[in-house]
C-alpha cells in the first residue's frame, strides 16, 4: 500500500475528536478454530461462528466506518460489495478486491508490507518461531513463503485451511490492545497474558518499520521492564511486573492521559508509564483509576468511556451510583479483615510540576466531570449514561456484553452493540437517537441522510457473536488520527 506522506500525520488529543484514521483487523481464519478447551486461555469468553461473525457482524463495522472515514471506497459500490458472487473480497486484505482504504488501515496489510523487505522478514519470522518454539525447517519454510501468505499464517496460525502450525491470536481484533496514540507519540503496550505475545511482536516490528509511521520513529515509547527484573524472587518479581494493554489507557485531552490498573494492567506499569511520559513531557497530567482485578472489568475502558464534551457511559456500581448504604455497611463490618480493599476503585492524579503532590477523586464521576469541565472546557451540566440505565441486573448484565465499550467516531456519535436494550434506553433518556448499522448503511448508500448531519446518536452494531469475545468497538480500534476538540 502507498500512502500520502501529507496523510501520514499521527495525532490523537482526545476520545471525542472527529476520527481520521485507524487501525483494524478484521477476524481472520484463526477465530474459526478456538476450541472451548483453549477459549479461556486464548482470552476469548466462548467459541464464535466465524461466517457469522464475519458477515453479519464485523463487515457492517467496516461499512460504517469507511462512509465516515473514506466515503470513495463505498459510496455508490454497495451492492456490488454485497452480491453473492463477490465472496466478500472487498473484506479480505489479501483478495485483489480488498479496500485497501489508508484511512481504515488493516493491520495485515501493513504487516504484508514490511514483509517485502527481506532482512525485517528474517527477523520477524525469527522471533516469532522463537515464541512458538518453531522447528529450523519450520522456520525455513515460513522464510520461503510470499509476503501476502506469510502475513497471513503469522496472524491466523495456518499455512493453509488443512495445516494449523501455531496458536491462533483471535484477540488481534481487538487493536486498542497493541498501542495507543497519544498527541504526535505511540505508547507500545505489553500484554499480560502468553497467548497474545506474538501480536506484541507483530505490532512492535509494524510501527517501527513500516512507512505509515516513518516520521514517528522517535516517538515510538516503549516501557522497560525493572532493570534487575530477572534478579528479583518470584513475589517481588510479580509486583514489578510490566504489562500495559491499551483498553486501560485514555488520551482525554492534550495534556491528560488516564491509565487504568486492572487485571491486565499492573500497578507497576502504570508507574512506569507515569515516570516516562513526564520525562518526554507527553503530557502534563496522568491520572491513575485502580479497579478490581475482576474479569468482569479486564480495562477501564469496559467501565466507561466518553460520548461527548459533557458525557460519559459508565458502570454506576463502581461510580456514586451504586449502593452506597449497602456498601458502607458491608465496609464496617468487613473493615478489620479488609476484604474489600480489592474491590474498591480509587483514583489518583499526578501533574508534571509537582508528581509528589497528588490530587484524588472519590468517585468516577467526579474525574470525569473534571475532565469535561476542565480538560475540555465544557461548561454543559456534565451528564453520565449508565450501563444498564443502572438497574439490577441490566447494568452488570449489559456491562458484560460491551454497554460501556463504546468508541467516538465524532464527538456525539458513538458505535455499540445493539444487545444493550437497557443502556440504549438510557441513552434514548438522555436526548439521544439510536439507529441499527443495518438501517444506517442502507440510507446513507442511498444519500436518504449523510454523515455530516448525524449527530448524538449511538449506532447499533450486530453483536451476536462479537460479544463472545467480550471486547467492543473501543477495543477494536486503534485511532492514529483524530481531529482536535
Amino acid at each position: 500500500m502507498t500512502f500520502n506522506n501529507v496523510e501520514n500525520k499521527i495525532n490523537v488529543t482526545s476520545e471525542i475528536g472527529t476520527l481520521r484514521r485507524l487501525l483494524i483487523h478484521s477476524p481472520d481464519s484463526g477465530l474459526g478454530k478456538v476450541v472451548p478447551s483453549k477459549a479461556q486461555d486464548w482470552l476469548f469468553e466462548d467459541i464464535v461462528h466465524l461466517d457469522t461473525i464475519r458477515r453479519k457482524e464485523y463487515d457492517y463495522y467496516v461499512k460504517i466506518l469507511l462512509y465516515f472515514l473514506d466515503p470513495g471506497k463505498i459510496k455508490g459500490k454497495l451492492a456490488q460489495i454485497d452480491a453473492e458472487s463477490s465472496n466478500r473480497g472487498f473484506f479480505k486484505p489479501d483478495s485483489p478486491d480488498f479496500h485497501n482504504s489508508d484511512k481504515v488501515i488493516e493491520l495485515q496489510v501493513l504487516l504484508k508490507d514490511i514483509l517485502k523487505n527481506k532482512d525485517i522478514k528474517l527477523k520477524i519470522v525469527a522471533s516469532v518461531c522463537a515464541i512458538e518454539n518453531c522447528t529450523y525447517e519450520l522456520q525455513s519454510e515460513l522464510i520461503a513463503l510470499p509476503e501476502a501468505q506469510l502475513a497471513k499464517t503469522l496472524i491466523c496460525g495456518s499455512i493453509d485451511e488443512e495445516r494449523m502450525i501455531f496458536a491462533p491470536i483471535p484477540n488481534f481484533i481487538f487493536t486498542r490492545d497493541i498501542g495507543i496514540t497519544i498527541n504526535n507519540f505511540i505508547l507500545l503496550n505489553k500484554a499480560a497474558k502468553q497467548a497474545r505475545a506474538r501480536e506484541s511482536v507483530l505490532s512492535k516490528y509494524i510501527f517501527f518499520n513500516h512507512e505509515v509511521f516513518a516520521d514517528y520513529r522517535n516517538n515510538i515509547i516503549e516501557i522497560p521492564e525493572h532493570v534487575h527484573h530477572f534478579l528479583l524472587p518470584d513475589e517481588e518479581n510479580q509486583d514489578r511486573k510490566i504489562t500495559l494493554e491499551g483498553g486501560d489507557v485514555m488520551v482525554v485531552s492534550k495534556d491528560h492521559l488516564v491509565i487504568g490498573c486492572s487485571e491486565r494492567t499492573t500497578l507497576y506499569a502504570c508507574n512506569q508509564v507515569v515516570k516516562t511520559l513526564f520525562k518526554k513531557e507527553v503530557v502534563k497530567k496522568v491520572t491513575v483509576v485502580k479497579i478490581p482485578k475482576k474479569r468482569d472489568f479486564m480495562h477501564i475502558d469496559t467501565v466507561f468511556t466518553q460520548v461527548k464534551r459533557n458525557v460519559w457511559v459508565l458502570l454506576g456500581s463502581l461510580g456514586r451510583k451504586s449502593d452506597a448504604i449497602n456498601v458502607r455497611v458491608t465496609e464496617i463490618i468487613e473493615e478489620m479483615k479488609d476484604i474489600r480493599k480489592e474491590d474498591k476503585t480509587q483514583i489518583i492524579q499526578f501533574k508534571i510540576e509537582n508528581p509528589l503532590e497528588p490530587t484524588y477523586f472519590e468517585y468516577l464521576e467526579d474525574l470525569l466531570d473534571d475532565i469535561s469541565r476542565n480538560d475540555l472546557g465544557s461548561t454543559e451540566e456534565t451528564k453520565f449514561i449508565y450501563s444498564g440505565n443502572n438497574k439490577f441486573p441490566y447494568d452488570a448484565r449489559e456491562q458484560w456484553t460491551d454497554s460501556c465499550n463504546l468508541v467516538c467516531i465524532k464527538e456525539g456519535v458513538v458505535l455499540g452493540y445493539d444487545r444493550n436494550d437497557k443502556t440504549v434506553e438510557a441513552f434514548k433518556e438522555n436526548g439521544f437517537s439510536a439507529i441499527h448499522a443495518h438501517d444506517l448503511v442502507q440510507q446513507l448508500e442511498s444519500g436518504e441522510i449523510n454523515t455530516e448531519t448525524i449527530a448524538n446518536t449511538i449506532i447499533l452494531m450486530p453483536s451476536a457473536e462479537l460479544s463472545r469475545a467480550r471486547g467492543g468497538f473501543h477495543c477494536m480500534s486503534m485511532p492514529i488520527l483524530r481531529d482536535n476538540v
